[in-house]
């Protein structure tokens, strides 16, 4: 989805440069060059871009739903987890980048979407972007966020990454998260909470080519994930007027579970021992949170999280 709207963005922006209005061309260049950072320092989000009715069909297609377990307070910064990612990530833009769902359950926070650098690099689509809440997934810009004295502020980073986007089969439990403990030092420099966030019915939305690991279709797509930064799974659903073949994401209910928060004290120099320790608990919550909730949703008494 969001590939589709950059490069629908690039397209605007190549017409404007080949026809007869470069020069709006080079003065949006000009403008990219001194607001790149922007990303990187909390982004530039719009109440109106978040509260477009289009937001509110876009939920209830699903429809995508926010559960709460635990109170946040705003007093603390939060660093929530998101899993898995998925093909879409449907669940973390429809619950963190669009109004109200999350302001109503967890009043005082401001959420933060953090997804790849690459992206804020697209001409027009970085501010369509910057206005629903995303900002960069850079060290700069996670620290940025959890930096808030006041409290208050929630980073949302999806710990799979594009990575674990390949193993977005429907029925797939497998989480790449055991080599991935930076967002753990991250909380633990900023002393923000912790918190697990499954999102039930995210590997739902589209049926993969299947592509084991060690099959020559894993072995490209790994290779271009390391060449490009951000993978390429060949997936399909229905289509517009038929349920056979299609682009169109499945109508399957999403069910975001946010668990209840790890308090986190502050340690700018943590050692190795103390971020594997920390990583640790986040994984036993994390595997706790889905084993209270799966039954709600449909997953079967004898499956359970596959860690990587």
């Amino acid at each position: 989805f969001l590939s589709l709207v950059a490069e629908f963005c690039c397209g605007f922006f190549v017409i404007l440069i080949l026809g007869n209005f470069w020069f709006l061309a080079v003065l949006y260049l000009l403008w990219l060059y001194l607001d790149w950072g922007t990303p990187c320092a909390g982004g530039r989000r719009s109440q109106w871009v978040r509260s477009w009715t289009v937001w509110k069909y876009f939920r209830e297609y699903f429809p995508i739903h926010l559960i709460k377990t635990s109170e946040l307070n705003p007093n603390h910064n939060y660093l929530l987890g998101f899993h898995p990612h998925g093909v879409l990530v449907a669940g973390a833009f429809g619950n963190f980048c669009t109004d109200p769902t999350f302001k109503n359950l967890f009043p005082g926070l401001t959420p933060y979407l953090h997804i790849m650098p690459i992206w804020f690099g697209c001409p027009f689509f970085r501010e369509y972007i910057m206005s629903a809440g995303m900002v960069s997934a850079s060290k700069e810009s996670v620290s940025y966020v959890l930096n808030n004295e006041g409290g208050g502020h929630a980073s949302i980073i999806v710990i799979g990454g594009a990575e674990e986007s390949l193993n977005a089969h429907p029925g797939s439990l497998t989480l790449n998260i055991l080599k991935r403990k930076g967002f753990i030092k991250m909380a633990l420099k900023h002393g923000a909470h912790l918190v697990p966030v499954f999102s039930f019915g995210e590997n739902e939305l589209f049926k993969q080519v299947a592509n084991p690991k060690g099959s020559w279709l894993r072995n490209v797509q790994e290779k271009l994930q390391k060449i490009m930064g951000f993978a390429l799974p060949l997936f399909h659903a229905r289509g517009v007027f038929q349920y056979s073949f299609g682009l169109i994401p499945y109508r399957q209910p999403i069910h975001t579970v946010v668990g209840s928060p790890i308090p986190v004290k502050q340690n700018l120099n943590p050692t190795n021992e103390e971020i594997d320790q920390l990583h640790a608990l986040y994984l036993q919550k994390l595997k706790k949170l889905f084993e209270e909730h799966k039954s709600n949703y449909g997953i079967p008494e004898h499956k359970s999280l596959i860690f990587e």
